[in-house]
Order: structure tokens, then sequence, then C-alpha cells
């Protein structure tokens, strides 16, 4: 028992040091030559769990897709267009209303060139987006660098490089080259009000450069707290299974067993914390099983994948039917009377644990609709470590009353007493998870763009179950295994009201309101087809260096945001966040709003080089590759989206934000920005 609770540690602290990803994607390029003409040059790619890499030609409407560009070449050609080779993952995204294409775990794509001269030099780079469920990395380049002599020479290519020479040759004796006209064709960065921006000289630019790394750090948690949320949420639902009919009057049961067994009180309270003990050892052993069995990378994908979301859907919908009295769902009958005798046959702690496991089979139909929803609920966060987090919080929650009671054995007097107060708590919860299967419900409608869960259908059905749920809590009608003499109770009365109430409050939302409380889970604003609520909000700056003269001008603070067209989640926080009023009202009036687009493709009129946090050398050749730049160069991140509030110095005047679509959380970090920007 002792080393089956050790292993569990030791793998729970493994998976908790190995949650941490960086750069998650590693490329290397090489060329494969052979006897003819013809060469292939070929980018071989490592992808780490949780994140993919998109395909090609996805269109200018779709996230960064892997593209092959060349800088220089002499005694070569391109033969067709970049080639992707591995297992594609077609998924439809409901953000950028297309099919998807993407690798994970690995890619290669390949580039075929054909030789022209006897020796050949090539400087060229593929370019590629890489994403995960939460961020997204700006477009990286990947060198290829080639140069020697020719295995074999293309006698056509041949005659065509050298026509093409002839053709430059022309357009430079009459005053034009290609470089020229080539620059002319460059249109500036797009900037909301650039014509009246101020210019900084260049000791200014080079201060508002300056790294604030470690100022940021200073500000910012370097844990996260998705994990502690997580084991609340546990936590929560090991209180509400400890309530139900399948377990509640087993506790006053099992520490009266421990009492009576033994005379010595003291080692009858050692006894039942041990159970308890090996309560919280297998929930989180099953936890462990579920990280183990799928992994990270397998959570997120089932967790976004529209024919496990309707599975989910009807997994819930089958629970609550169970909750409403329809069925019991029970396990074989079989396994927990073998389990309870080999507990009577042993002794001593595997005893114990062998009457902790019948509990665990006994107490099924109750638990395990909670237990498959929490741990349903905790794969979108795509962390190994969060199904075991999640089970652990549940497991204690249920493991506390047998150690509390036997400890004090006066308190199961003044314990309630079982009931059909029970079958309530099971009703309440049947009602929370059919309106939760509407949620996986609508990630499948989002993907498949069914359109038949819009966010006025599904706000229209939760109106419904949350009225539902009030009536029947203040008796209007039961369900069949309901006690006929039912009354409504003081406390079924004040939670009768709190449903009715929110159900009130979701109406507006019929029209359009924001629903903050209900914005992670309704569909996003933009499946609506009838909304009287217009509250944008729009960058008033695209670049870095005009943005920050303006607001050093009129005397406001700064708030960056690095995003990227085909960023998801840059998406998700401008539809689920900036539209609240509030948040709108400060960003508008209180802030200069400064977006810098990693992606964006407009040429730079003179590539730059530089050296880059890594100390490598990289070549800046678009207004992304710059702000990509600044981002890793200023601020030491590169995923987006990213947060970050400045004074007029380019100083941070709170710590950076990314992803994250609580409202109240974000409204707190603008007015800390604020505040210390006005002292």
């Amino acid at each position: 028992m002792r080393k089956a609770m050790s292993l569990a540690l030791l793998l729970l602290v493994a998976m908790f040091c190995n949650a941490q990803m960086a750069d998650p994607v590693k490329f290397k390029s090489h060329l494969k030559t052979g006897s003819t003409a013809e060469a292939e040059i070929v980018f071989d790619g490592k992808i780490a769990h949780g994140w993919h890499v998109y395909s090609t030609n996805l269109g200018s409407d779709g996230p960064i897709e892997a593209s092959f560009h060349v800088d220089k070449k002499d005694g070569v050609e391109l033969v067709g267009k970049l080639t992707p080779r591995g297992h594609e993952i077609s998924m439809m995204d409901n953000m950028f209303g297309m099919k998807l294409r993407f690798f994970e775990n690995s890619v290669q794509f390949v580039q075929k060139v054909k030789f022209t001269k006897p020796t050949y030099t090539l400087k060229a780079y593929l370019e590629y987006g890489a994403c995960n469920d939460e961020m997204c990395m700006p477009p990286t380049q990947v060198n290829a660098h080639f140069s020697g002599k020719s295995p074999a020479i293309d006698g056509k290519a041949a005659a065509d490089e050298k026509s093409a020479d002839d053709v430059a040759e022309t357009l430079k004796a009459g005053g034009l080259d290609s470089s020229m006209v080539k620059a002319s064709a460059v249109d500036s960065v797009a900037v909301a009000d650039s014509a009246a921006a101020p210019q900084l000289d260049n000791a200014e630019v080079q201060k508002l450069w300056t790294p604030v790394i470690k100022e940021l750090a200073k500000f910012d948690k370097p844990v996260s707290n998705s994990l502690l949320y997580i084991f609340l949420a546990g936590l929560v639902g090991g209180f509400l299974a400890l309530f139900t009919p399948c377990v509640w009057p087993i506790i006053p049961m099992t520490v009266s067993f421990f009492l009576k067994r033994n005379k010595d009180r003291k080692k009858a309270i050692r006894e039942a914390i041990t159970y308890g003990v090996s309560i919280v050892v297998i929930y989180v052993a099953l936890g462990l099983i579920v990280s183990l069995l799928f992994g990270a990378s397998a959570l997120n994908a089932l967790s976004t994948n529209a024919i496990f979301n309707i599975l989910f859907c009807l997994l819930l919908v089958v629970f609550a039917a169970s909750f409403f009295g329809a069925f019991e769902i029970t396990l074989p009958s079989s396994w927990s009377n073998k389990i309870d005798q080999k507990s009577d046959e042993t002794s001593g702690v595997l005893s114990i644990f062998l009457m902790a496991f019948t509990l665990s089979l006994v107490s099924f139909s109750c638990t395990g609709p909670i237990i498959g929803f929490l741990l349903v609920a905790v794969a979108s966060e795509g962390s190994i470590v969060a199904p075991t987090i999640g089970m652990l919080g549940f497991a204690v929650a249920l493991a506390i009353p047998f150690a509390l009671f036997a400890m004090f054995p006066t308190l199961l007097k003044s314990a309630p007493k079982s009931g059909g107060w029970m079958n309530v708590l099971k009703v309440v919860l049947g009602f929370i998870e059919l309106a939760f299967a509407l949620k996986f419900l609508s990630v499948a409608d989002l993907a498949y763009g069914w359109h038949i869960l819009d966010r006025e259908t599904f706000l229209a059905l939760w109106i419904a179950i949350f009225s539902l749920l009030g009536l029947y809590l203040l008796g209007i009608f039961n369900f069949p295994h309901d006690d006929e003499n039912r009354r409504t109770n003081v406390p079924q009365f004040f939670l009768a009201l709190g449903s009715l109430a929110f159900a009130f409050y979701m109406i507006p939302g019929l029209w359009g309101a924001p629903l903050k409380a209900v914005s992670a889970f309704a569909p996003p604003m933009n499946t609506q087809d009838f909304n009287l609520y217009k509250n944008e909000v729009h960058p008033r700056f695209k670049d870095f260096e005009a943005g920050m003269a303006a607001a050093r001008l009129e005397g406001k603070p700064v708030m960056i945001d690095f995003t990227g067209f085909g960023c998801v989640n840059c998406r998700k926080m401008e539809a689920a966040v900036w539209t609240d009023a509030k948040v709108a009202d400060m960003l508008n009036n209180k802030y200069v709003l400064i977006s810098l687009y990693v992606d964006d493709k407009t040429p730079l009129p003179e590539q730059i080089t530089v050296t880059d946090t890594d100390g490598t050398q990289r070549t800046l050749r678009t207004v992304g590759d710059k702000w990509s730049y600044l981002q890793r160069h200023k601020f030491g991140s590169n995923t987006q989206p990213m947060y970050i509030l400045l004074d007029n110095e380019g100083k941070p005047l709170t710590g950076s934000r990314s992803y994250d679509e609580d409202i109240n959380e974000y409204m707190d970090f603008l007015k800390v920005g604020l505040d210390n920007y006005n002292k």
C-alpha cells in the first residue's frame, strides 16, 4: 500500500516537472541529391505534444500556412510547390469558417529543385505557423542555405535561366531593375492615426526598444492558477457526490464499523484515516490512468473533436436521465461482491484498501456521472496533470467525512439524516448536466457549421432548463423517484429563487446582450442572428513607434496587443472580452491601443539582420518579422495573444496577460495599469 502511494506521488511530481513546454517545434533541413539534375530540399519537423503545425495552401483568410521563400538563387530553379508529407489532419474551424489542415507530432515539407549550372548557390527559408489550444507562435523561419557542385544539369532549365538573365539586363539598361519594380509594389504599414502621429528620433526609438524582460518578470506570476481551479472544481464535485443517496448513508455505517471493530479508539481513528487515504489513492489512480493512456495532446484532440463532443453530449444526457430517475447506472454486482469478499479474507491495510475500493464500486451510480463530467471538462485544459488534479480534489472531499467522524463520533448525531432531500440533489445535478451537454453539442455545431445551436437558440434552451429547475424546486412537478408528499423547504426555496433569477438574467441575451456570466459557455456573439448590441474595439495604431509617440503626446498609457491574422485565440479574446462595455470603454478612452500583427506579410522597405535572443542571426523581411522580433527582444515572449501595458517610456505598468476569457480579471489588469500610470 505504501509503495503504491509512493509511486503515485512520484508519478504526480514527474508530470508536474514536465508540464511546461518551450520551443515546441524543432526543424532540420537538408538537401537530398542523386545522380540526376533534380534534388529535394527536405525540412524534417518534430512537434511537441499539444501543438500542431499548419499545412500548405490554406488561403489568405486562414492561419499561417507553411511556405517556401527564396532570398537568392544561382544555378538552381524551383520545381513545383512546397509539398507536405506525413499524417495530415483536416478539421473544420468555426473561427475561420473553413477546414484547416495541420500536423501533430511530426511533419516533413519538401521542395523540389533542379540544377541549371555546374555550380549552384541557394539561400532560402521555410516559414510555418504553430499553435496549441491557448496560444500561437509567430511566423517562424527555418533557413536552407546550400552551395556546391551540381551532380547534373538540366539543359532546358539552363536555357530558360539564360533568357531570364537577358531580360533583366534589358530592364537594367532602360533604367529599371527588379528591386525598384518590387519596391514600387510595397505598401506602407497601415496605421489609423499615422498622419497625425508625431515622429520620434533615433535615440527615443532605441530607448523604446530597450528590453524590459526583468521588469516584466517582477510583475508576472510564474505559476498558473488553472490547476488550482481544477482542484477546486474536483473538490466541489466530491462534496456534491458526498450528499447523494449512494454515499451519505454509508458514512455512519463505515465509521461505526471501525469504532466497534477496535476497542482502542486511537487505532479506530487510524484505520478510518487509512480508509480515507485509500479513497484518495483510488481516485487519483483513476486520474493517472486517464492521463497516461491519453496524454495532453490526445485530451486536447478529444475536447475539440466534433464527433467526440457529440458523444460527450449524449453521455451527459444519459447521466441526466439517470439522475432524473429513468434508470440506475450500476456496475456488475459480482465486482463489488468479489472485492467485499476479499476484504473479509484479508487483514490490515490491504483489507481497509479493499473496503474503500468496494465503496467506489457500490457508489458508482451516483459518483459515476459526476466523475465522467469532471474528466470530460478538464480535458479542454490540455494539461497532462489536469485529470489527476481533478480526481485528487474529488477524492479529498469524499474522504474527509470518514476521517472527521471517526475523530469526533458525536458529530454523527447532528449530521443530516438520509431522506428525500438526497433525491432532490440528484435532480438538481441532472439539470446541471443537461445544461452542460448543450455546451459540448455547441462545439460540434460550430465545427460542422450546422447552425442548429446558434447563440439565441442555446440561450433559449438554458432559460428553459433553469426555469424548469426553479419550478421543480418549488414543488410544481415531481420525478418518479420523488416522494409523493414532497414539500419545498427553505434551502430549496432560495435555490429556486437563484435558478429562476438566472433564467431571467439570460433573457436579454436573446437580443444580443453580452451576458458575461455565461460568455464562456454560450456560442460566440457572431452566431447571433439578431443583435442590438454593438460595441466593437479597433486598434488606433498598428505601428509601435507611431502609437508610442501619440500616447506620449496625449498623456495616456499604452496597451500593446501582440496578435496575428491567423491567431484563433486572439479572435476569441476580442469576441468574448473586448466586447464587454467596461473593457471597450477602457481600451477606447483610457488607453492607446496598438495591435502588432506578427504575421503581417507587408515587406519592409529594407531587410534587417538582427541577433536574436538565442544568439542566432535572423533576417527581418516583413513587418510581421519586425513585431515578432520586438516581442522576443523587448518582452522575452513569442506566443500570441499577449497583452502588455506600458508607460510613455516603454516600461511595463503591470504583468503581461495572455489568453484568458475572464472579463473581471481583464478589467482588474487594465485598472492596475491605469492606477500605476497615474502614480
